[in-house]
């Protein structure tokens, strides 16, 4: 069976300012939409689902995420995630300048969680704490060759 990856999906807390931050560090909006009904119940498991979405994609065209603000049922507010919890751990993109996308970042509020690191000679990353507490990774390749 072959099986093809479609993008990650994140609720957050205000759409607006997530869509803001990731179209700032260069993603493009696909497309927005409200969606509600019997499907999306189905679909999602939560009866009376309803939620405003957006779904954004990387400029290669390859990567995409979809943004979802619940309008009901309401939103349950969590502790951010933190690197070494189980589950849905976090989203890294990789970025030409890492100095310009932590800039970029920094304009919302977003700063690393300790430092930038070097990983073997390969790597500059870092991890953020993007909109509504999502971790976002940024790295940037050292040989461009």
């Amino acid at each position: 069976m072959p099986i093809k990856f479609e993008n990650v999906g994140i609720a957050v807390r205000d759409l607006e300012e997530a869509i803001a931050f990731f179209t700032d560090l260069g993603l493009t909006v696909l497309g927005r939409d409200t969606v509600s009904g019997e499907w999306t119940d189905t679909a999602v498991g939560l009866d009376g689902n309803h939620a405003k979405i957006a779904m954004l994609q990387t400029p290669d065209g390859d990567g995409r995420l979809e943004l979802f603000e619940y309008i009901h049922p309401d939103a349950i507010e969590t502790n951010p995630t933190r690197p070494n919890e189980i589950g849905m751990h976090r989203v890294a993109f990789s970025v030409d300048n890492l100095d310009e996308a932590l800039t970029i970042a920094a304009r919302h509020g977003c700063h690393p969680l300790r430092g930038v690191a070097t990983y073997e000679d390969v790597y500059k990353l870092t991890y953020v704490r993007g909109p509504s507490g999502i971790l976002v990774m940024l790295a940037e390749k050292l040989n461009k060759d």
